[in-house]
């Protein structure tokens, strides 16, 4: 397809072009502030800052969170019988729509010539050990609250300890596996398949309102004005995204699906090179394909939106422990990296399926609890599948201490004696 040429030079192959990471990072401040958006640190730092403001001055910090950005008849959190849009709400449903739309960029990706789900073969041991889990902190999650007595109360949370925050998962993992570990790609393929799940788990099992199918004509419409302009041959990705964008994020938003899933029914028919160099791919940095182009542009952004979600999702009062606590960190220190280990193990010993080249089963143990760090996604579903309160404040902790894998990831890597690999 013309569109799919998009981004290649004259003889066929990817242009490169100079990303704002490597402008950025031409000074020592560049350098530094380069850092800090490859890592996520600034959603840690908002994190802390929400913790500590929150502990400190709870008032305030709640003042912000429902600070009225716009009162308007029909998008928005509904208030005394009308619609507004607090700052809370326009982080979470509105500016997060990027940084799902990244991630379901990279999932795209991963099912095109070259992607590590385009091949049934290579992706068959991560997908099966994904769905391990998905399922363990799930049964982990739900059985504790059985035993605990509050399964009505506490059920609808089952999909929190699910998530694997791919960004800190991987920086575990680099320093425990080393950059050319075999170890590393797997991780990530079975990170962006769990995300692939999470992001179908949120528009069935946690709609934000009253279901009215109708509107989701509007995502279908989207898609439809996304092929008009392959046709037309408008390649720049920011047709896709001021125009198909909004009118399907509208969709979902009236719809009842949660809002920040919006542009995802757009991402596979914005322009790209037809190929993919793997998740999260080094190359990928210099690619100016479309699709790339969106994620080069977004990316830093999303970053800074991902600061403002820690601010405005962290602040959780230290004391706010509860039962809830205890079973999404079940869930995601026990029953994830039991599931993708038990998973794995069905696939090779019974399905006579492989582990790449260089890893094994106990470096198979070591990425099931880097794979449990919750993070981001899990404090996302926090705050969709309970209502404000003690509850959710108490799943947010048990999102916020799920950290605590990075520990156990380095501890299970010297006891099982994993073998660091330094060369790319």
């Amino acid at each position: 397809m013309e569109a799919e040429d998009a981004g290649k030079n004259k003889n066929g192959e990817p242009e490169k072009i100079e990303t704002e990471e490597a402008v950025i990072e031409k000074g020592p401040v560049g350098k530094f502030i380069g850092f800090l958006l490859e890592n996520s640190l600034i959603l840690i730092f908002g994190a802390i800052v929400a913790l500590t403001w929150a502990n400190f001055d709870n008032e305030s910090y709640k003042n912000l969170l429902h600070m009225v950005l716009l009162e308007n008849p029909w998008i928005g959190e509904l208030h005394d019988g009308h619609r507004i849009i607090t700052l809370h709400y326009f982080i979470n449903d509105i500016c997060m729509a990027f940084f799902f739309a990244i991630a379901g960029k990279e999932v795209w990706e991963a099912t095109l010539p070259g992607g590590p789900l385009n091949s049934p073969k290579t992706a068959a041991t991560p997908l099966i050990a994904t769905f391990g889990g998905m399922a363990g902190p799930a049964l982990v999650y739900i059985a504790g609250a059985a035993v605990l007595g509050r399964f009505d109360e506490l059920a609808n949370g089952w999909a929190i300890p699910c998530a694997t925050d791919i960004a800190f998962s991987y920086l575990v993992a680099r320093i425990v596996f080393g950059k050319g570990h075999p170890a590393i790609p797997f991780l990530l393929l079975l990170a962006i398949a769990d995300d692939a799940l999470g992001l179908l788990i949120l528009a069935v099992f946690y709609p934000q309102g009253e279901m009215q199918p109708v509107w989701m004509l509007l995502p279908v419409a989207a898609m439809l004005m996304s092929v008009g302009f392959r046709k037309m041959k408008l390649l720049s990705f920011w047709w896709y995204i001021l125009i198909a964008g909004p009118v399907s994020w509208i969709g979902f938003a009236m719809s009842g699906l949660h809002p920040a899933l919006g542009l995802l029914t757009i991402i596979p028919f914005i322009p790209n090179a037809g190929t993919d160099l793997g998740i999260f791919a080094e190359g990928e940095k210099v690619l100016s394909d479309e699709l790339n182009k969106f994620e080069h542009w977004w990316k830093n952004p999303v970053e800074l939106i991902l600061g403002a979600f820690g601010l405005l999702n962290a602040g959780v009062i230290l004391s706010s422990m509860g039962d809830t606590t205890g079973l999404v960190l079940g869930g995601l220190l026990l029953g994830k990296p039991l599931g993708i280990f038990l998973c794995g193990l069905v696939a090779v010993k019974v399905f006579r399926l492989d582990l790449p080249n260089g890893m094994n089963l106990r470096d198979l143990v070591v990425v099931g609890f880097a794979a449990g760090i919750g993070f981001t996604v899990a404090l996302f579903v926090s705050t969709v599948a309970f209502p404000s309160g003690e509850i959710q404040d108490a799943a947010k902790m048990g999102a916020l201490a799920s950290f605590a894998a990075a520990v156990l990831t380095v501890v299970a890597a010297r006891l099982l004696k994993v073998q660091k690999v330094v060369s790319d």
